[in-house]
Order: structure tokens, then sequence, then C-alpha cells
């Protein structure tokens, strides 16, 4: 049996997603000595890339929003060679496909539309007008208007009901993995202003190499891979194996019913779930890199991975990703790709199936009026941190591990504000005001 450690550890981070990665090097550079404790064989939590049978295979379809704040701040993005992802998307009809684009983000794209293929010229100029603002508008200023639902929000925009339910509703459950639009309006807009702002690509070797880069800058010996924690103490964690780690702080970077299971009285959203069907093909049905969203919603969307980063497949076959939105309810395979031959126009009898993901727990359910953020304080010396916490999108989770650092140096430097009475239930459900919400250099969360 494993023997107890000494107190030599000031925190303990368990989890090395996105949020517990953050949160270490931040403590890190703040001289604390800094242990994360990760369950699985390497770092990045949903953020995994698998090699397979010659394939690599992100666990489930993933993107990189290079417009987020905290991806601009710690992500060298030049060392991942990114490959884009042709702006804008095709919405597949019965008629036909119909490439959908912000005109001045994307002018090529946008002038393959051909006219009325997309609703009324109210509504491509609404969409347009809406797009420019919000590429233009602050955080801050988006952020003090009323939390409406998306839905309501894109129609104050102008839009028509038709257009919101045909063309905007089928991608966006694709980002939100929810097809009722009822995702809190100012994530949504803080999101579409990112997409506007930044380039939306893939790293070549897969999305596994956005954690791995934050993975690397940890000093020798702080990651600990393959080290499930069982329990949380009053002295710090008992591992799985049965061993036990000593620390002032445990902070708990896990995805939200995990963090629930070692802290009870956190409160935990409602989580996503999706599934990713990859299928290898003798040849691409689709010669670009653009996301192809179907407007009946039978999948949420399909891309041929293999034309966005060429490495993702071996010489000679295409990798094509489809969603849906389900895990545990998805479709068999084979009705999914009868579905795919009617939205490539091709036949898929000859299609591979080689790997399937049921991701039950995808993304928090973020409906309206939704917190952007919240303290990462629970109990004294026990914070959590993830997209829970915050908004889900790799921004969020960043953004929270980045807050827990803050948290954690501040109440291990002078007592903290459980030494003047608050109440840990006011701060597991408090909605901060806007001001609390930037990070330092006046970057936004």
């Amino acid at each position: 049996m494993a023997t107890k450690a000494g107190r030599d550890t000031d925190v303990l981070i368990i989890g090395a997603g996105m949020a517990g990665l953050v949160c270490a090097l931040d403590l890190v550079e703040a001289g604390f000595a800094v242990q994360v404790l990760e369950a699985g064989d390497a770092p990045g939590g949903r953020m995994r890339t698998d090699a397979h049978d010659g394939f690599l295979l992100d666990r489930g379809f993933q993107v990189f929003n290079t417009g987020y704040p905290q991806v601009r701040r710690r992500i060298d993005t030049a060392a991942l060679d990114l490959r884009p992802f042709t702006p804008g998307f095709l919405l597949d009809q019965p008629g036909g496909r119909v490439p959908v684009a912000n005109p001045l983000r994307a002018p090529r794209v946008a002038a393959r539309l051909r006219p009325g293929a997309l609703g009324s010229a109210r509504d491509l100029a609404a969409f347009a007008a809406f797009s420019a603002r919000y590429a233009l508008t602050p955080p801050r200023t988006i952020k003090r208007g009323p939390d409406l639902p998306a839905r309501q929000v894109l129609a104050k925009a102008g839009m028509s009901a038709r257009f919101i339910d045909e063309v905007l509703r089928p991608f966006f459950a694709g980002v939100f993995l929810e097809d009722g639009l009822d995702t809190s309006g100012h994530m949504f807009q803080l999101v579409w202003r990112s997409m506007m702002l930044g380039r939306i690509a893939l790293p070549a070797t897969g999305i596994g190499a956005v954690p791995a880069q934050l993975a690397r800058r940890l000093p020798a010996g702080v990651l600990r891979l393959e080290s499930p924690v069982k329990a949380l103490t009053d002295d710090g964690v008992v591992l799985a194996d049965g061993g036990e780690l000593a620390a002032r702080t445990v902070v708990v970077a896990t995805d939200g019913p995990d963090a629930a299971a070692l802290l009870p009285q956190l409160p935990v959203p409602q989580m996503r779930a999706v599934t990713t069907y990859y299928h290898a093909t003798p040849y691409p049905p689709l010669d670009e890199p653009i996301l192809v969203v179907d407007s009946t919603m039978r999948v949420l969307n399909t891309v041929v991975i293999s034309n966005v980063c060429p490495g993702y497949a071996p010489v000679g076959l295409a990798l094509v990703s489809t969603s849906v939105l389900a895990a545990e309810s998805a479709p068999d395979e084979a009705d999914v790709r009868r579905d795919l031959a009617e939205i490539y126009r091709t036949d898929t009898a000859n299609w591979r199936l080689v790997k399937e993901y049921r991701i039950n727990r995808a993304l928090p359910a973020m409906p309206a009026p939704w917190p952007l953020s919240r303290t990462t304080r629970v109990a004294p010396g026990r914070y959590a941190c993830g997209d829970h916490r915050a908004t889900g999108s790799v921004q969020g989770a960043m953004a929270s591990g980045a807050r827990a650092a803050r948290e954690v140096r501040a109440d291990l430097g002078r007592g903290g504000p459980f030494s003047a009475g608050v109440t840990v239930t006011k701060l597991l459900t408090a909605d901060l005001p806007v001001e609390s919400l930037r990070e330092p250099g006046g970057e936004e969360i």
C-alpha cells in the first residue's frame, strides 16, 4: 500500500484538462508547489486525439477557435500548425447544398449563394448586420443587456422565424448541442463574436496538441498521469490505489458530475450528449474543407476531416466525421451511413466505420439566463473549476482555471473570504457582476 505523502505540496489539482492545466501553470508561475493528478494516460480531458488503425481521431468532433481571448493569451498557435476550415458552412437542403457565410468575413463563400436560396433579402441583410455589429461590440457591452435565449436574440435582430429555424438553428445545434436555441444569448453572442474575429481550425496532429502544449510548460514532476482520485480528505486526497497525498489546498478541475462526486455540495448543470462516427472512405465525397450542416437534423453536421487535416487519414483514404445529438439513444451506424449517402449524394455502402465515440458529458447546458462566470471557491481549501463553472467552451474552461488560480493565490496569501463569514451557498450560487468578468490586462472571460 502506498504511504502517506508529507505536506510539501501547496496545491493539488485533480484533472489535467484545459482548466486544470491553466490553473497549474498560473500557480507554478506564482511560486506555489503544485501537483496535477490526471486519471488518464495523457493530459487533455475531453480534448484528446487517439491514434487508431492509421487514423487520427479526436474524441468527438472538435474545432479550435483562435478568437478566444484565453487562446490568444496562452497558446502558441504557430506551433500547432493550424489547418483552417473554409469559413461558413454548407447547408444541405432537400433541393441542394447552400453556402452560408458572413459576407464580410468570407466573401468568396457568400458569393456562391444563389438568390433566394436562403430566405429573404431582409433576412440576409439582418444576418450580415448582426454579424458585423457583434464583431465590433466589446464583450462588456454584450453582457450589460438582459440575457435572453439565443432564439430571441436573433428574432430581435430582425431575422424571421423561418430563417432562424431552417438556417441558423441546425448550425448552432452543433455548436451548443441543443436544438431549440435555448442557450444563453450572452453566451451565443460572445461565441459568434469570437468566430467573427478568429479562425476555425484544427492542429495538424489533432486537437490533443492544444492541451499537450500547455502540459509541456509544466516543470518536471508536476503532472502525474494515471493517478485517479477516490476521495478528498481533511488533509488532501486518497488515490484509487489507496495512497494518500497531503496539500494545503485542493482544486477539482474535472467535469461537473465528477467534481460533484468529490464535492457533493457543488451544483452541477445538466450535461449535453453527442455521438461522433468516423468513416474511412476510398475517396473524399466532397473536395472542400468545409462543414456540412443537415437542415433536417438527422445528423448535426458532417465534414471530410481529412480535407482539413490530411494527416488524419492514411495515404489513399479519406476520413469523414459525423455527429448526432445523442449518446445512449444515438442511431445505429448503418442508419447514419444511409443518411450520409443522401447528404453527400454518393454511395456509402463501402464506407468503413473506424470508430464511434458516444460522449454523455460533452458540454454543460447553458440555458438563459446563465452566469458567465462563478467563483471557484467551494469550502475552505477546496475549489472547483471547469467549463461547468463558466461557459461550455475552451475559453470558459481556461478562464475558470485562471480564476481558480487567482482565488487560491488570494486565499493562501491573506486568508480569503471564508474568514469574513461568506457562506458556501452564497459563493456557489453567486452571479457575479460584469466588472468581475475581466481578465488581467483587460481580457474578458
